[in-house]
């Protein structure tokens, strides 16, 4: 195969003929699951510089700091290594197109500036498209929250791909996190397309009776007990914010699974006692050890912001154990100088990462298929 922009799929393939491109790489969740199952990952790239060391540090692969819309086809074919099929994948910003995003929209005024701002991002998904049809690669990834599917930049990504001759997998049915190890209850749109022919995700590979809890990633024999404010001797990641004195009350007064519904009267917040404020009761949440952990956003060390106290420790998670519970190893090594680290950096680097197990069932759909039409 040359580096132009046409060649021809040979249906002779194994995995290891493929190599894979990351858009919008982040620290690398995608990659490293894809890495996990032995598919050659040869870039990533992402827009946000902040994310190299991570990416590059736990992947030895190479981090290529690029806003999507302005990679040409010729860039993006220069990362393949020669003789490699191609595989793209991606998960464009998701916070346009997410339950969240939506609940915080208050004003006419704030949902304006949100909507220019959307806008550009949605962009980003015209751009994968872009990619696709200007290289031609031979399976695209394609993942993101299910709320995506009710806009039309969607319809356009789907009609785009049916328009190129893809097979598109089943996207409508949202894929479950914990089927496949994950131990939080995320939902995600995952969405493979394939010119070999028809693909699909594996079935779930776990159950309802194996799923992982928070207790086995985070239980009180995995990781040093904390107070709030508190800073790990042995890992700076695993570190508790301080908790303003009304918040630690609140949570003092909780028990596991129990959120700002079960507060006594005085420790209620303002905003909840409004009408438009009672139905909104993730926030000053605790988790329970014997159930998985609610999805993991960019806001995920936070008490106020979800149920994302600790099940009994009164503090939030740290950013170890938000790493943890997305299914990053133990070891992933998310910052170069923890001099200058910056947690709220950190934890949108780990709240907006493909949890690596998700990325592993997505390789091993990827393998089955290639497998399945290469004899």
């Amino acid at each position: 195969m040359n580096n132009d922009l046409t060649y021809t799929v040979d249906l002779k393939l194994s995995p290891k003929d493929f190599a894979v491109v990351d858009l919008f790489c982040g620290v690398g969740g995608l990659t490293r699951g894809l890495i996990d199952e032995n598919l050659t990952v040869s870039a990533g790239i992402d827009f946000d510089e902040t994310c190299e060391y991570a990416y590059h540090k736990n992947n030895s692969t190479k981090f290529v700091h690029k806003d999507i819309s302005e990679l040409s086809a010729e860039e993006l074919i220069s990362f393949y290594p020669t003789g490699k099929q191609r595989i793209l994948v991606g998960c464009a910003p998701c916070q346009p197109f997410s339950n969240h995003s939506n609940r915080i929209r208050k004003s006419r005024q704030e949902k304006a500036q949100l909507e220019v701002q959307e806008d550009k991002k949605w962009k980003l998904l015209y751009e994968f498209l872009r990619l696709i049809r200007e290289t031609n690669p031979v399976i695209i990834s394609m993942e993101n929250v299910p709320q995506l599917r009710n806009h039309k930049v969607f319809d356009d990504f789907v009609a785009g791909l049916k328009a190129l001759n893809y097979h598109i997998s089943d996207y409508k049915t949202p894929v479950f996190c914990p089927d496949y190890g994950v131990p939080q209850k995320r939902l995600r749109l995952v969405l493979l397309a394939s010119k070999l022919g028809p693909i699909e995700m594996i079935p779930a590979e776990f159950d309802p009776e194996s799923y992982p809890t928070v207790y086995d990633v985070i239980g009180e024999d995995k990781l040093a007990s904390l107070v709030d404010g508190e800073v790990s001797a042995e890992d700076p990641l695993h570190r508790a914010r301080k908790l303003s004195p009304i918040n630690l009350r609140r949570i003092k007064s909780l028990k596991q699974g129990e959120n700002w519904t079960k507060l006594d009267s005085d420790l209620i917040s303002p905003c909840h006692k409004k009408e438009n404020g009672k139905t909104f009761t993730v926030a000053y949440g605790r988790m329970r050890w014997n159930e998985q952990a609610p999805t993991i956003t960019t806001h995920c060390i936070g008490f106020s912001n979800g149920r994302f106290g600790h099940p009994v420790q009164n503090r939030a998670i740290s950013l170890r154990e938000a790493a943890l519970l997305q299914s990053f190893p133990s070891k992933y090594d998310f910052i170069e100088d923890t001099e200058k680290m910056n947690v709220g950096t950190l934890a949108r680097h780990i709240g907006n990462a493909v949890p690596p197990k998700l990325g592993a069932a997505i390789a091993r759909s990827i393998k089955r298929h290639i497998d399945g039409y290469g004899k």
